[in-house]
């Protein structure tokens, strides 16, 4: 299996140096020289697909209340950048249709985790996969200019259920299942949702089970990654790809496939 997206990939959007999740994050990760992010995708109450990390607003917003209770419209004045600085103020809960249009404008690639909200699993899975697939079949259209377009985004859950849900959605999406420490009956699991990778935690990773994963046939990211010879170590192991918070510290390397 050869993995065919970038190689570096800026957590949340750009990790610790923008408001996670927001079109600012996008370009600011950008401007670092990285071309793959991820975000997290969950759905308001009338079932708008949003970047938010969390179940409620109170920890990324000056909102509060689980998101599940909220409309995607009364999102919109929301300062969702102060809780990591006040200069960032202006920053905005973004729609997952307003993230893919930023991407599709600077060359992102996106690894987009499906987070639903508790007893949202299924639904959440659902429109976030059905509403890529829209997007993205929009954006593959011959341009007469001749614009190239990034791969199409890469959907991970912690949730088997949205997974199945998002690959029922939209069977052409490829898959990743995330991992804290991965199981004993990983293959099977990953074999069971037709995924594509493996997602884990790095610290709970070593090399012998990264070679399995690889030898396997199945593409393998690790996340969070903040160290720069930790970085190196996994790459040297085999492991495919790096969720760093750190772009201003693990620099993103060559450019990815186009």
């Amino acid at each position: 299996m050869t993995w065919p997206y970038p190689r570096y990939v800026a957590h949340r959007g750009a990790g610790i140096l923008a408001p996670e999740n927001t079109l600012l994050a996008l370009d600011t990760g950008w401007r670092h020289g990285y071309r793959a992010a991820e975000v997290d995708a969950a759905l308001t109450c009338d079932e708008v697909p949003v970047l938010l990390h969390d179940a409620t607003l109170d920890r990324t917003t000056n909102g509060r209340g689980r998101l599940d209770k909220v409309c995607a419209g009364d999102l919109a004045g929301l300062d969702a950048g102060s809780w990591l600085d006040a200069r960032f103020a202006a920053a905005r809960v973004p729609t997952l249709a307003d993230a893919l249009q930023r991407c599709g404008e600077l060359g992102i690639w996106l690894n987009v985790e499906i987070k639903p909200v508790p007893g949202h699993e299924v639904r959440t899975g659902e429109r976030v996969a059905a509403l890529i697939a829209q997007y993205c079949a929009r954006a593959q259209q011959p341009d007469p200019h001749g614009a190239q377009f990034t791969p199409l985004p890469l959907l991970s859950s912690f949730s088997l259920a949205a997974l199945a849900a998002a690959r029922r959605a939209a069977p052409g999406l490829r898959q990743g299942v995330l991992f804290t420490r991965v199981p004993a009956d990983w293959r099977e699991i990953l074999q069971r949702l037709g995924a594509f990778s493996l997602h884990c935690e790095h610290r709970h990773l070593d090399a012998g089970l990264a070679r399995a994963i690889r030898d396997a046939g199945y593409g393998l990211l690790c996340y969070t990654v903040n160290d720069p010879a930790r970085a190196r170590e996994l790459l040297d192991w085999g492991v495919d790809a790096i969720c760093t918070d750190r772009i201003d510290l693990i620099a993103p390397g060559p450019p990815g496939p186009p």
